[in-house]
């Protein structure tokens, strides 16, 4: 059986819960980023590191990838946590092509990559992040109605409150994959 370890940094709490659920369904270890160093996964076969997108990188990534040659023997997973909708192709292009500025294409075709529909939690949110959706919210206002995408309406109507899209049936496929290494 597959020693694994399930790796997340999370800002607040979206990529937490998937972490757990993760673990849950897979009996794997878990860890946050700040409490573990890259030589600790050396005692995996599997590991999982699961992060929120911040303006186009990933929550805590540069563990896996300052590890990556000393770690690139195991089976290795990532799954990012943002509010847009993964349902959304032109979303996942755009995560992919964000993806590419931090991960290496060695990297990029190694790595088993998952994406999860995390939330937005405006009340809890830090300066820069109120100040980037704040700016980001007043481009969106500028367009006209006809012009905006599902996402920019959803932004407008939901902008200063706490939107919770995490869903535990989204982790199935990841979960089947891993479950094929046990």
């Amino acid at each position: 059986m597959a020693k694994m370890i399930v790796v997340y940094k999370s800002r607040y709490g979206f990529t937490d819960k998937y972490a757990h659920w993760i673990a849950q369904e897979t009996g794997a270890d878990l860890a946050e980023a700040g409490k573990i160093k890259a030589e600790d996964l050396q005692n995996y076969d599997v590991v999982i590191y699961g992060g929120g997108l911040y303006a186009g990188g990933v929550n805590g990534i540069s563990l896996i990838t300052k590890a990556f040659s000393s770690i690139a023997d195991k089976v290795l997973y990532l799954f990012t946590v943002g509010a847009a909708d993964v349902c959304d192709k032109e979303n996942i292009n755009n995560i992919r092509h964000s993806l590419t500025k931090v991960l290496t294409p060695d990297m990029m075709n190694k790595i088993k990559i998952f994406h999860f529909r995390g939330g937005i939690d405006y009340p809890r949110l830090s300066s820069i992040h109120r100040i980037m959706m704040a700016a980001m919210v007043k481009t969106i206002k500028k367009k006209g109605a006809a012009e905006l995408n599902n996402e920019e309406k959803m932004m407008l109507d939901t902008y200063g409150q706490r939107v919770d899209f995490t869903d535990r049936a989204a982790i199935a496929g990841m979960i089947d994959d891993l479950k094929l290494l046990q």
